[in-house]
């Protein structure tokens, strides 16, 4: 297993980050190689991603969600193995550090190579500073799921 751990501040309120990044369905709009994620149940989303010309799909399940600190997930069958956590942690009141961390399994020899050349922490560092843009751009989310799980 590969880890990455990035984080990023962004200038919004905690809740506005968090209200954002549990819009999944918005993903592909600042993650590249995201091409389509569906919300099947308030802890199930199917993912359909393209990295390097390799499409994938897969499910993926929330394990934990706690309102403007946390959500984790792991992935259920399917393409990929990966399991994450991203958390939320208030800088001042119009100020957010966003950290992401993964665990990731690489399959195959070119995602291995990716993987030791960085491809990865680029991804996931470049997906934070789009997610910035997009959240700081807009002032607002595009909406919210405040339940726990």
């Amino acid at each position: 297993m590969s880890q990455v751990k990035e984080s990023i501040e962004v200038d919004v309120p905690v809740t506005t980050a968090y209200n954002q990044w549990t819009q999944f369905e918005s993903f592909p709009q600042f993650m590249e190689g995201v091409e389509r994620i569906e919300q099947r149940t308030d802890t199930l989303t199917h993912w359909v991603t393209k990295m390097a010309g390799v499409k994938r799909e897969f499910d993926a399940e929330i394990t934990e969600q706690v309102p403007d600190h946390k959500v984790a997930w792991v992935t259920v069958g399917g393409q990929a193995e990966q399991s994450g956590l991203v958390t939320f942690r208030p800088i001042d009141p119009a100020h957010t550090e966003v950290t992401l961390m993964m665990d990731f399994d690489p399959e195959g020899m070119a995602e291995s190579i990716a993987d030791k050349l960085g491809f990865v922490d680029r991804q996931v560092k470049g997906d934070l500073k789009r997610f910035k843009h997009f959240i700081e751009e807009r002032g607002a989310e595009t909406g919210a799921w405040r339940g726990n799980v």
